[in-house]
């Protein structure tokens, strides 16, 4: 079983895009978990940022947003989770010089 990530409002997108890498890398998904405005568009930029460091290693990615009920402190909020998992692989784009012109 796969930790879930959990990202605040006061969290840094590329640390937590390192982490998602990272997780992805080795179990082929992960799971993000925020509550609130802000935290939701940390975790989305982070998961942004991810793709990028991913496609790197050939992975493509995907997301699917899922609300979920969690305890905080014994009181119940609405966590928005996400679930990131590897939806294929990109291929490298390879530029093809032109042939070259007949003297």
């Amino acid at each position: 079983m796969v930790d879930t990530i959990k990202v605040s409002a006061k969290s840094r997108s590329t640390a937590v895009a390192g982490a998602i890498a990272g997780v992805i890398r080795e179990h082929k998904h992960a799971e993000v978990q925020a509550i609130g405005a802000g935290a939701v568009n940390q975790a989305i930029k982070a998961i942004a940022i991810a793709r990028g460091y991913l496609e790197r290693d050939g992975l493509d990615i995907a997301c699917v947003p899922t609300f979920v009920e969690v305890d905080v402190s014994g009181e119940e909020r609405t966590a928005v989770k996400m679930l990131v998992e590897v939806r294929g692989t990109f291929t490298p784009k390879v530029e093809v010089p032109p042939p070259p012109k007949p003297e």
